[in-house]
């Protein structure tokens, strides 16, 4: 049992030497192996430089010129004169409304404007026969006073007998429907033996198809842009505008801005921008939801960078910039808008400076790099 007790701290002291041993081993190693070595990256040059971006609206074709047709006059539909979907021109025939009580209006009115000429034209003459007398005091004056008192009076009926014919000759005429515009004709909203009523009901629309417009719905921020390219004569030719359709074709012909809203819509921060374009061929028919595609280049060259060498991180961009002895530099960037492969930027980086493009996933702040 002695000797047992004797030999325990014998061990522990072997123990230790071998574990000292050990750890100077470990450090010596690392000592032998040195700095880690520099991560391989891809760099890109920041430069600036014109940048043309699209940006996308929503727009909606409209007709520049759309009319409603409604009846003045009330009555029942005795013809129609056009077809649905028509080509008509500004005058034509479109419906008619039973005429009957509308003739007989007017031919009453026409009536009583010739009796009222007729009272007018014998008042006239017993006023000068009288004026006349009454230059010979044949006659008391009064009674001149009279004469002319009838022929005032007869006067205004004539003028109101006139009246009533020109509006009785109005709502004969407004018994015919003509278009008021050439244009193409809507589906008919109504049919021969319809009855209408004034003012309120609608016949039928017309509107022209060429040329269109398409309205879309721009921030408020970007009106001085739209008021700079709708003041632009080469708006045209530079091809700013360009309708996408539905099925993802592009319309070929360009457009221009013909109005900006009157007022910014308070509730959204909103205006409306109606962008016209020439339809021939009538591709564009209103009603039709399209995509509008916007030219947007910049006025100053600006600093961009390939969108693919920047990292976010809890809503933050960051790139690796190469700073000196290729260390790399994590810096917070506020980016513009993205195009093709590519992003602006608009603070954190300056010309010339080199930012890592390629393998940034392997880069850790403050590691050397090489390319």
């Amino acid at each position: 049992m002695k000797t047992i007790n004797h030999l325990k701290p014998a061990i522990v002291i072997l123990g230790s030497i071998f574990l000292a041993s050990c750890g100077n081993g470990d450090k010596a190693a690392q000592q032998q192996q040195g700095p880690p070595p520099a991560t391989p990256v891809s760099v890109y040059k920041v430069a600036a430089e014109p940048v043309t971006t699209v940006d996308s609206y929503p727009g909606v074709v409209v007709a520049l010129d759309e009319v409603q047709i409604r009846a003045q006059v009330g009555g029942f539909i005795t013809a129609v004169y056009v077809k649905d979907g028509q080509k008509v021109k500004k005058g034509q025939k479109l419906y008619e409304i039973d005429r009957t009580k509308y003739q007989a209006a007017y031919n009453a009115a026409k009536a009583n404007v010739q009796m009222a000429q007729a009272n007018r034209d014998k008042a006239k003459k017993d006023a000068e026969r009288y004026k006349n007398l009454a230059a010979q005091d044949a006659i008391a004056k009064q009674r001149v006073d009279y004469a002319l008192t009838d022929l005032a009076n007869a006067e205004s009926q004539v003028a109101a007998a006139k009246a009533n014919l020109s509006s009785a000759n109005n709502d004969l005429q407004n018994a015919m429907i003509v278009s008021p515009l050439t244009g193409t004709i809507g589906i008919s909203q109504v049919k021969q033996g319809s009855l209408v009523a004034p003012s309120t009901t609608i016949l039928n629309t017309v509107s022209t198809g060429h040329p269109i417009a398409v309205d879309i719905t721009v921030n408020q921020a970007d009106i001085p842009h739209f008021i700079s390219m709708k003041n632009n004569p080469q708006a045209v030719k530079d091809s700013l505008f360009t309708v996408q359709l539905q099925d993802g074709s592009l319309y070929k012909r360009q457009g221009r801005i013909i109005a900006l809203d009157r007022a910014v819509d308070p509730a959204t921060g909103a205006i409306t921008v109606r962008i016209g374009y020439p339809n021939e061929d009538g591709r564009l028919i209103a009603g039709m939801t399209v995509n509008m595609k916007v030219l947007n280049k910049s006025t100053e060259n600006e600093l961009v960078i390939p969108y693919k060498s920047v990292i976010e991180q809890l809503g933050e961009f960051n790139v690796y910039v190469v700073a000196d002895s290729n260390k790399a530099e994590q810096r917070i960037i506020k980016i513009g808008k993205q195009f093709d492969k590519n992003v602006v930027v608009k603070s954190g980086l300056k010309a010339g400076e080199l930012i890592v493009s390629e393998g940034a996933q392997n880069v850790r702040p403050g590691a050397v790099v090489k390319f």
